[in-house]
């Protein structure tokens, strides 16, 4: 682990070390970069200090002002920021139902739509945007295309192989695990670009890098990211199944699912269907929160992708503009036993059951 803030030069005034500061630049970090690089299939990575700063980087460094268009069904923390914030560095931002390639359409207008973001599959109702679909309409309108797979990580879907120009994870999810780092990343396919160029020069002028503990913390988590992610996924379909039949539960959304909507671009563009799922509680909002606050294993608590599994109520922390149903519980499949974590719901639901 590099903990140094600042180097020496060499007696001719270089940096032979290939580091002057560690604002812009440290090589725990750059190790890090390397292996999400790897991962993403791409060129080049970039490490942030949170999957917030990664995205937002990601629009400030836009050429110029225009148009965006991006998924209406997404973390709702960058959502709101592409409603309020944005506009103050000159964009339009347009929200649409990004799962219909016909709505994208309509709503990319060539010459003008600077960025198309997506989130497949959208946080928290797990809807599919077909990534090859948008990039080729991103493509011809000269805009570009920006995925944010958080939950698909790369394990699952590699979003440049299918024609995105950058991919953005939270990387305190999954590719971190244990909920001890706030971070994310950036990666493309073309280091050339001066969009990247731009968002490097952005990271270090406004202080965004990572730092060093937390990257040697993030590459702990990578070593295990393949398996850990496999067999939360394993789980989550299991506990998709069971409680798709579950006397208390009105809808499950799961992409594994067959009956799920997006199911068919799930297959197709993914090699295995995640760790998250969210049920629809029979009797509203009451039993829903009633529910969350019933459960023993599962953990009440915000974020997602760690080994422990958690549970919360979405639309109490999005608010009144969120898309979320109000029976809606969210839950994050973590490394418990399966069984023991369905047995654990189906006490909570039969308990607050109407």
């Amino acid at each position: 682990m590099h903990v140094a803030t600042t180097y020496l030069r060499d007696p001719d005034n270089a940096y032979s070390s290939g580091f002057v500061y560690g604002r812009p630049d440290n090589a725990t970090v750059r190790r890090a970069e390397a292996v999400l690089a790897a991962l993403d299939g791409a060129a080049a990575a970039m490490l942030f200090g949170a999957g917030m700063a990664a995205a937002t980087t990601a629009v400030m460094a836009l050429p110029e002002p225009g148009h965006i268009v991006a998924s209406q069904v997404m973390y709702w923390g960058f959502r709101d920021w592409l409603e309020t914030e944005a506009p103050r560095y000159g964009h339009t931002v347009e929200l649409v139902d990004t799962t219909d390639l016909s709505a994208v359409q309509a709503a990319v207008v060539p010459g003008r739509t600077r960025l198309v973001w997506i989130e497949t599959p959208s946080n928290p109702l797990w809807t599919l945007t077909d990534i090859a679909g948008v990039a080729a309409i991103a493509r011809a309108a000269g805009a570009r295309l920006a995925v944010d797979s958080t939950v698909a990580t790369p394990v699952f879907t590699r979003p440049l192989a299918l024609g995105a120009d950058l991919v953005m994870h939270s990387a305190s999810k999954y590719l971190n695990g244990h909920s001890d780092v706030i971070a994310g990343s950036l990666a493309t396919a073309r280091p050339d670009d001066p969009w990247w160029t731009r968002i490097a020069t952005l990271r270090a002028r406004h202080g965004l890098i990572l730092g060093p503990f937390e990257a040697w913390l993030l590459l702990r988590g990578l070593r295990t990211l393949d398996v850990r992610v496999r067999a939360q996924s394993e789980a989550a379909a299991l506990l998709a199944t069971w409680l798709s039949h579950h006397r208390s539960v009105e809808r499950v959304l799961y992409p594994g699912l067959p009956q799920h909507p997006g199911h068919a671009i799930a297959t197709r563009q993914m090699t295995g269907y995640g760790a998250m799922l969210s049920v629809q509680v029979n009797g509203g909002e009451a039993a829903a929160i009633a529910t969350a606050a019933a459960v023993s294993l599962w953990k009440r608590a915000t974020s997602l992708g760690g080994v422990e599994s958690l549970i919360e109520h979405r639309a109490s922390i999005e608010g009144p503009r969120s898309p979320c149903p109000t029976n809606l519980l969210r839950l994050s499949v973590g490394l418990e036993d399966p069984e023991d974590l369905y047995a654990d719901l189906d006490r909570a639901l039969t308990r607050s059951a109407p």
